[in-house]
Order: structure tokens, then sequence, then C-alpha cells
């Protein structure tokens, strides 16, 4: 079996790559038999030099590999026919920027399996960056808070080192009593929780927060049932929200009127109710600052979403009374910051991590016959047409 790791092509550049030096010395002992090889890449955030001192193979043509491991879309002009790949390829949910891709995909004869579709019997991803980006999200929003009330001056995530530096910038400033409200207990809730216990922020039950002033920092984290409540006033479990969607609404509001920052890093199904609405933020009573949503979907459940932003310019200002954008210093608006790609701005620990995951729960497939079923599972295209599993998005590529 030959791997190869390709050089990311997309622009705006990135800089993360599936494997560091480290875990591809680690996949060579552990797998004796593998072959690996490491495209050249002058962006890549680890260096040549840094894989070739390891014995990693560095070469200019990775078209004699099986399998190739990259991280964002590969441009249809940069695909190699008849290869197995790995990348976000961001076409599972018809994503209408991409049909030329996957129509590629099939045309060229690659089997194409995505990152976010490498899932466990329960259909539980396995692998991603959500929690760098919840890392991050938990940074710039705090950053976004200085700023607005020129309280503090952060520098940049994307300048730092990576997650040891936001928390020691993070340390280092005179933290107000505020109230943060994090919503989503998965990966990108895990990275937000990791920096707010790191930097000493307190953690309180929802009855504390929502009834209760302290004198320091804290915070308050939600499953999807804290800020949800059936309509008919039953109680039920989470299976019965999964199922119901429309049975419910939002009861995020008694949360807007307590909290400075809201950290919002939840999975959002499709069919769930709006968490935060434009009426809750223009309540008399809101007292929410900054909205950090980190999972950042675009027209989403997060009314002051009305667009992603970058690294380069994270910050925008809404004004509930008009559901517009203005400017971060309107008095009367809403920072948010919406970055949609905020595990970029720590390449390293990110790259990681990821690898981490990928040799754990992906790499042993291809040598244990996929007793688990993890390739069958992640795999979109083969041969040339779609997989069963993704049999659904034929119209898509057809253009239908």
């Amino acid at each position: 079996m030959k791997f190869g790791v390709i050089k990311e092509r997309k622009n705006p550049p990135d800089r993360r790559v599936v494997f560091s030096p480290n875990e591809l010395v680690k996949l060579k002992q552990l797998y004796p038999d593998a072959i690996i090889e490491v495209e050249s890449s002058d962006i890549r955030i680890f260096s040549d030099i840094q894989y070739k001192s390891l014995g990693i193979t560095i070469t200019d043509d990775v078209s004699d590999c099986d399998v190739l491991f990259g991280v964002k879309e590969v441009p249809v002009e940069n695909l190699i026919p008849n290869k197995s790949y790995f990348f976000f390829s961001h076409t599972i949910k018809e994503q209408p920027y991409n049909r030329k891709l996957l129509k590629a995909i099939l045309e060229k004869n690659i089997d194409l399996y995505d990152h976010e579709t490498i899932v466990d019997s329960q259909n539980r991803r396995l692998i991603g960056f959500g929690k760098y980006a919840g890392m991050v999200g938990v940074y710039n929003g705090i950053r976004a808070f200085g700023i607005k009330f020129e309280l503090f001056k952060l520098p940049k995530a994307e300048t730092l080192d990576g997650k040891e530096a936001l928390i020691m910038h993070l340390k280092r400033i005179t933290m107000p009593a505020l109230k943060f409200v994090v919503t989503g207990t998965g990966k990108v809730g895990s990275g937000a929780k990791e920096i707010l216990d790191a930097i000493k922020i307190k953690e309180i039950t929802i009855d504390n927060y929502l009834t209760k002033k302290y004198t320091q920092a804290v915070y308050v984290q939600l499953d999807v049932l804290d800020y949800n409540k059936r309509i008919d006033g039953e109680s039920r479990d989470f299976t019965d929200f999964v199922n119901h969607p429309d049975e419910y609404v939002s009861d995020f509001e008694k949360f807007t009127k307590v909290s400075d920052i809201y950290f919002a890093g939840h999975f959002h199904a499709s069919g769930a109710p709006m968490i935060l609405t434009k009426e809750m933020l223009n309540a008399s009573d809101c007292k929410l600052k900054v909205v950090a949503d980190i999972s950042c979907d675009v027209k989403g459940p997060i009314a002051s979403t009305l667009r992603s932003s970058t690294i380069a310019e994270p910050l925008y200002g809404y004004l509930p009374l008009e559901d517009k954008e203005v400017d971060v210093f309107h008095p009367a608006a809403v920072v948010v910051m919406a970055v949609d790609n905020l595990p970029c701005e720590i390449p390293k620990d990110a790259s990681e991590g990821f690898g981490e995951q990928f040799m754990e729960h992906v790499i042993p497939a291809f040598f244990n016959g996929d007793k688990d079923g993890i390739l069958e599972r992640a795999k979109i295209t083969e041969k040339g047409k779609l997989t069963e599993r993704f049999a659904y998005l034929q119209d898509y590529v057809d253009g239908k």
C-alpha cells in the first residue's frame, strides 16, 4: 500500500495537513509494509525539511501512490484519475459550488472518501478539526469583547504558535466578571471547554448561572435539551428531539438575559428550531454583547450570523433593530465572530490532533480488511459511480 500526502492547492492557502512528520514515523513503525510519500509544499505548517529529516520521502509527483490524503478540496485540474482520495469535499449536503468537483471525481474513476463521512456504526463522526475550532472560537470571542469595549488587546490567534500561546495570552488579561454560555457538547464544545477551563473560568450549574451574580467570570455549557423545549411543554429525551425537531422551540432566551458572550458550538440538524432569534437579540433585557458563532451556519439557527467572516476580518456588527450589518463600534451593535475556518489559525495543533485521530480510526482499516466498516461507510464514489449510501447525490451530480 502506497500512501501520499498531497499539497494543498485551494485558495486562500490552508497550512494544515492530515499527518505531521511524527505521525508518519509512527505509521511506518506500526505498518512496515506501508510506503509513504509527501508532496513538496512551501505553505504547509511542517516544512519539507521536517519530513525529510525523519526519513520521509519528499516528491513533486505522487501519481504512483494508491491513496492520497488532503485537507481541503482538490482543484479539478489536479485530480489524478483512478486513485483513492481523502479530503473534505463539501459535496454531501449538495453544495452547489462543488457539483463540478464531484462530477469530475466520477468521470476520473476516483474513489472518494470524505473526512466528514468517516463515522462509526452509530453514525458518529470519528475525525475532524472541530475541537480546534472551539479553542480558537473562544479566544476570538473574548478578543472581540476586548476590542468592542477597548478593555484589553489580544493579538490575532493566527499570529501565535498554537493552543498554549492562546491560553498564555488569555491568562495575561484582566478578565471582567463576565458570563459565558456555550451551546454544544461535541468536539467543538469540548475545545471551547478546554480553553475556558485552562484559563480558570469557573463552570457553574444552569440554575446558578441564571439566578446568581458572580464577582468572577463564569460559564455554563448547554446540551441540546437545555436550550430547546417541546411546544406542548412535555419533557422528553434527546431521541424525541432528533425524531421530532418540529415539535420544539428555542428556550434560549433566558440565557440571553444574563450572558455577555455566547459561544455557539452546537450541531444544528435540518428542521431543528432557531436557537437565537432576532426577537431575542432585540429584547430590551438582552445582555449579549458578543456572539461567537463557531459552528457558523449562515442563515442558520443564529440570527446575527448574516455571513461568514474571515481570519483577516473576523468581526462585524449586527444591529438587531434593523436586522442588518453595521460597524462593530455602533453603540447598539452586537459583535459577531463567524469565521468559518477557525482551525486554520492554529494549524500545527490542528494537524497533530487530526493525524492522531486518523491514525487511530482510519489507517488500521487498510490493514485489517476494514473489519469495522470504516472505509465502506466513508466511501462516496467507487468505480465511477456513487455508492449506495450516497446514491441520493445522483440528481445533484446530474444538475437536476
